[in-house]
């Protein structure tokens, strides 16, 4: 994953600094062993080092020029905001299951939001960021916590709110588990003991979370365990959640009531997301092994993307999770329960994948597109590999009919092993070269 020194790295670190130094003690990540496997000079450049592409969201600035009114003075080399290595490590004091980045632009997007896997009601929620943006800096620290709370249930997935402008917006969050439930962060005035200070520019600010509201459409004692949710990113008051009891529901976060809830599934939902760039359509993964799409401006209908070949809907495997690509709303990529393969869907042509990535050698559990190139993918499995796809131009229908080995992959651009299996990853919208995974209870963030 290590990439040369642009101008601007070259001109904020001397050679002789302690920058260097740093980068040349870092471990390099593992490598595929296949033998097509592509040299380095032959890698295309990933996303945040090569121009970046229209239309796609903007590159995060090196430094803030004006902050809460107060404006930045000095060098570049004074600005602590400009991460200053490749890898960076967390280790929480139990196991990690949420993960996401922060949505926000600058320093405020270098924050990773982490949820326990915890088999009790003694859970956690908890708030990090880089060290290199805190005046409490210990030797050998990479990330430092700036708030934790209280959370029942093990949290099953974790989103900040998508970036609306300005920064005097609320700073918000959600997770799902037994219920969907809102946060803000928010400056602790009182410094309460379970945070942190960090530094936002103007000095040690600690902050703290604040449970906004529980989001709740039964009246009974207890709900139906929640798998998984998404945030609308066109229209922030949408939020959609997925259920083991075969519903989604589609919610105002601004009233805090929701809108409508349909059974999407014969079996259990175990994912749902918003077609990226739309405020209406959405999609989920279940237990009966089909992708569904859903209209909210028709809901009597829907659309079946891809099932299974199988006669009895209880054979069928099922599929766990499924990811839109940001830029090409029309493709999707999927995956299997105890499945090696990554499948890419496209919606305009139901019913077989138009590409398949074979490399993980154990099930994968977790994917992400680039959030500016359309033609990257970056998945984590239980083989501990995190590996980055190239799909540009693998199509089922580039020369080879659906069903035949024209339509699977090549080897992947990058391949990093991790110490465990890989049950989170996030690859951030604001530093759009940096994957943040998660195995056991450690968070690393990788520059890719």
């Amino acid at each position: 994953m290590t990439q040369p020194q642009s101008t601007y790295q070259r001109n904020a670190y001397p050679p002789n600094s302690s920058y260097y130094q740093q980068q040349e003690s870092l471990p390099s990540p593992a490598t595929s062993s296949r033998p097509s496997q592509p040299s380095q000079s032959q890698v295309q450049p990933l996303p945040g080092t090569f121009p970046t592409p229209p239309n796609s969201p903007p590159q995060p600035t090196p430094f803030i020029p004006e902050l809460n009114g107060t404006k930045i003075s000095g060098s570049r080399q004074e600005i602590k905001s400009i991460p200053k290595k490749e890898i960076y490590e967390y280790r929480a004091p139990w196991t990690v299951y949420g993960l996401d980045w922060s949505k926000r632009p600058n320093d405020k997007g270098f924050r990773l939001a982490l949820g326990s896997f915890i088999e009790d009601c003694t859970n956690k929620l908890q708030i990090i960021t880089s060290a290199d943006q805190s005046f409490h800096r210990s030797p050998g620290v990479d990330f430092v916590k700036v708030a934790e709370i209280d959370h029942d249930y093990p949290i099953t997935k974790i989103l900040w709110e998508p970036y609306k402008g300005g920064m005097k917006t609320p700073d918000l969050l959600a997770t799902t588990g037994d219920y969907l439930r809102l946060w803000e962060v928010v400056d602790d005035v009182n410094n309460s003991s379970n945070t942190i200070g960090a530094n936002n520019y103007t000095g040690n600010r600690p902050q703290r979370l604040v449970h906004k509201c529980t989001l709740n459409n039964t009246k009974a004692d207890f709900n139906a365990p929640l798998t998984s949710f998404d945030w609308n990113e066109v229209d922030t008051t949408l939020a959609v959640t997925s259920s083991i009891d075969t519903t989604c529901t589609v919610w105002n976060v601004e009233t805090e009531h929701a809108k409508t809830q349909l059974i999407a599934h014969d079996r259990e939902v175990y994912d749902v997301a918003f077609v990226s760039g739309s405020v209406n359509i959405f999609a989920s993964v279940g237990a009966d092994g089909s992708v569904r799409m859903f209209d909210l401006r028709a809901l009597e209908h829907s659309t079946i993307i891809y099932e299974p070949h199988h006669t009895q809907a209880n054979t069928a495997s099922p599929l766990l999770r499924l990811c839109f690509n940001k830029m090409e709303a029309n493709y999707l990529a999927t995956f299997h329960m105890d499945s090696t393969e990554v499948q890419i869907l496209d919606v305009r042509v139901p019913g077989v994948p138009v590409a398949e990535l074979r490399g993980h050698l154990g099930p994968v559990n977790c994917v992400s597109w680039a959030p500016n190139n359309s033609g990257y993918l970056c998945s984590g499995g239980d083989d501990s590999q995190v590996l980055v796809w190239n799909v540009t131009g693998m199509s089922s229908h580039n020369g080879a009919a659906p069903g035949v080995p024209g339509r699977h992959n090549r080897d992947p651009d990058l391949t990093y092993k991790a110490a465990s299996e890989i049950s989170q990853l996030s690859w951030s919208t604001q530093w759009t070269e940096w994957v943040a995974i998660g195995f056991e209870s450690t968070v690393q963030a990788l520059k890719v």
